[in-house]
């Protein structure tokens, strides 16, 4: 390993297939949790900080290591490979993926989650010595990829700056690194990733989106099929919930406007990452939906229900490759917590906590309307009694439709009804059908001619 490979580690941190240990404390259980999942490397002389603090690698310390490892049960072969990083040694402790699993040490039993090595209870591991001779979708190759004609350079790439990992290696041994290319190919994950066309070799992973215009989900009104990579899938997805929902814009006099969102956006980005890192990919026939209703939002993923799973309590990785990916790039839960953090940032928003039902093979989230949102829209209904005091602070309701054509004049005051309908991606008519409802609503008005004139935003 050069200096550029061990600095391009230490900028990504410590993941799936990496741990950094100072010492040889609690080397043991590392060992067993590389060996029970996907295999990895342990870099001792690195801190949890990253930090290269180094270790004096002697004859000893080789033996330690190797002690360490055959007296796991079953005895686990490891590779140690030395290396120097600014003349400071680093032991690397190459972990295989067993063959004999489970193993165990005196600490437990022990498997990777995300980027820590996690504890079993007595229950998962009576389940995880049911399974242990299955390999995970994601971590299997395919044999129908054409590496040359099929990889698509230009997702990786943007993948790699969105991670904040400076491609200073070939594009094999990134892929590598990050435990999606093996002897045989790219895996699975990858695929689902940087596939120019994921939906060739995965028809199921195309994610459903639909409006409905009545509360029975009877009445559609928009239907789109999404696909792509999994990291452009909840991007379009998202853009569709955006696209589809309403703000209330509250102008206070200040030059920022206060927006108040019909639903928590970041808990549902949240649910629609783990509806895809957790969905059952191996069988086809079963799309992901998220459903847009006139008081709710629906998301729901296929993904076979774990045996004796408790929700909140089982820690579970169906796709552990996939969920990495994710982590890196802080569009993914860690240990568990993605429940958790969609309760939080609803309770932060002032909305409904998400309603969660689990049935054998889906699982099924519920967003409802935000308070705030709703005490808004309820102030903005007509009184049959005027108000004695007039409010200090209007709100207007803006559909997702409005948002987005005000926003571009807010980022643009000069842009023309030709350039917001290439930017959305509509017609000229409907931009100028939407331009019109906005000046209706008093929100936006035009200063000048059509051509050399620009929009004004009315406080």
């Amino acid at each position: 390993m050069n200096k550029e490979e061990l600095k391009l580690i230490l900028q990504e941190g410590e993941n799936y297939f990496t741990e950094f240990k100072e010492g040889l404390l609690g080397l043991d259980k590392e060992i067993v949790a590389f060996a029970n999942s996907s295999g990895g490397r342990v870099f001792v002389g690195i801190d949890d900080k990253n930090n290269v603090k180094g270790i004096n690698i002697t004859n000893k310390l080789k033996s330690d290591v190797n002690s360490t490892a055959r007296n796991c049960e079953p005895s686990i072969y490891i590779n140690l490979i030395p290396v120097k990083y600014d003349e400071k040694e680093i032991l690397i402790v190459d972990v295989s993926e067993g063959k004999d699993k489970p193993y165990y040490c005196k600490g437990g039993f022990y498997m990777r989650i995300g980027s820590g090595s996690q504890k079993l209870k007595r229950d998962e591991i009576l389940d995880f010595m049911i399974e242990t001779n299955k390999k995970t979708f994601d971590s299997l190759t395919n044999k129908e990829f054409d590496f040359e004609k099929d990889f698509d350079n230009e997702k990786f790439s943007n993948y790699l700056k969105t991670a904040g990992i400076t491609p200073v290696l070939g594009t094999k041994e990134l892929l590598r690194n990050l435990g999606l290319f093996k002897e045989y190919g790219l895996v699975n994950a990858g695929i689902l990733f940087f596939a120019k066309n994921p939906q060739k070799f995965f028809p199921q992973s195309v994610y459903t989106a639909a409006v409905y215009r009545d509360v029975e989900g009877t009445d559609v009104f928009k239907r789109e099929e999404i696909t792509g990579g999994l990291f452009e899938i909840v991007n379009k997805v998202m853009d569709f919930v955006r696209f589809y929902t309403r703000g209330a814009y509250k102008f206070t006099g200040e030059p920022k406007r206060e927006t108040i969102y019909e639903y928590p956006l970041e808990a549902i980005r949240e649910a629609v990452i783990n509806s895809v890192m957790h969905k059952y990919y191996p069988e086809p026939g079963h799309n992901n939906l998220l459903a847009i209703f006139p008081d709710r939002i629906e998301i729901e993923d296929y993904w076979i229900k774990p045996k004796d799973f408790v929700l909140g309590e089982t820690k579970f990785r169906r796709n552990p490759i996939i969920t990495d990916l994710f982590i890196r790039i802080e569009f993914g839960e860690k240990m568990g917590s993605g429940i958790m953090r969609m309760n939080k940032i609803c309770e932060k928003e002032n909305a409904p906590k998400p309603e969660i039902k689990i049935r054998e093979n889906y699982f099924h989230v519920t967003f409802r309307q935000s308070y705030r949102y709703l005490e808004f829209v309820s102030e903005e209904t007509p009184q049959k009694t005027p108000q004695k005091t007039p409010q200090k602070t209007p709100q207007i309701i803006l559909t997702g439709l409005e948002t987005k054509i005000l926003n571009e004049i807010i980022n643009n005051p000069h842009t023309s009804r030709r350039e917001i309908a290439e930017i959305l991606k509509l017609s000229q008519d409907t931009v100028k059908e939407y331009l019109e409802k906005l000046k209706k609503k008093k929100i936006i008005k035009r200063i000048g001619p059509a051509k050399g004139g620009y929009w004004e935003v009315i406080e």
